[in-house]
């Protein structure tokens, strides 16, 4: 099924690894052009091979750390020149570090507020002239179940991620008219390369087995999995698409039913 997305412009940030890349994989597969950053250089290139590898279009790599305005306003000039446009923006950050309200500095605070928040600000900022000029975009933010349900030792993810919902909620309404669609998608929990070193982690220094640290992490969810990378990349690909024209200012959880609240 053609879902509209040939040679559409995506830029997909933090895209090296995880979530990202399987979110730049997907637009490519439908073939759209990708563009995917991040902060380290060789894995940038890796995740860029492995992408061209497995869909038949043109991927480019530009090395950006999101907490930094500058890389932020080159990643889109850079985009801009390659490729005329952006059409697609998928904003995307590592999540800040967990602990308890008293563990936390203003500097702390600081620090999650310009990772999660500032960096979809300005990401938004720099490619919306581009989305009004053609009337057409889709911006869609990679928040997290925590916007939904708070986890316990998540404050700093709880309390930033949820300004990301209301910037998007308020941005839908202002961007409608210019059929300017935004999104959010709330990944649970999802074995990415980070969450498997933490189950690693959790697995040394318990004596227990990776399967059996794994099946503890999943024993809330009603699914009884952990959810793979791609089952959050085939909801950003969909929303991103021209199936997706008359969905704007949603948070869309992808977390096997473990949000337990009706709304």
């Amino acid at each position: 099924m053609d879902i509209g997305l040939k040679d559409k412009v995506a830029i997909v940030t933090a895209s090296s690894k995880g979530l990202g890349k399987a979110c730049a994989l997907g637009l490519a597969r439908e073939g759209a052009k990708v563009v995917i950053c991040a902060r380290d250089e060789n894995d940038l290139q890796k995740a860029k091979n492995e992408i061209e590898r497995n869909a038949d279009n043109e991927i480019m790599a530009v090395r950006a750390d999101v907490t930094k305005y500058e890389d932020i306003k080159n990643l889109v000039k850079s985009t801009v020149e390659k490729f005329g446009t952006v059409h697609i923006l998928v904003t995307n950050a590592g999540g800040p570090p967990s602990g308890y309200f008293e563990n936390f500095s203003d500097d702390d605070w600081n620090n999650a507020f310009n990772l999660n928040f500032m960096s979809t600000v300005r990401l938004i900022r720099e490619v919306l002239p581009y989305m009004k000029t053609q009337r057409w975009g889709r911006i869609i933010n990679i928040t997290s179940v925590t916007v939904r349900q708070p986890i316990d030792n998540l404050i700093l993810s709880n309390s930033i991620r949820m300004s990301v919902v209301g910037l998007a909620k308020t941005l839908a309404l202002q961007l409608a008219k210019y059929n300017i669609l935004i999104n959010n998608v709330a990944p649970g929990y999802t074995l990415t390369d980070r969450v498997k070193y933490v189950i690693e982690q959790r697995a040394s220094e318990s004596g227990k087995t990776f399967d059996e640290i794994k099946s503890e992490l999943a024993k809330d969810i009603p699914l009884g999995r952990l959810a793979e990378p791609e089952e959050l990349a085939n909801l950003v690909v969909f929303l991103a698409s021209e199936r997706a024209s008359y969905i704007t200012g949603t948070t869309i959880p992808v977390d096997g039913g473990w949000i337990k609240g009706v709304y």
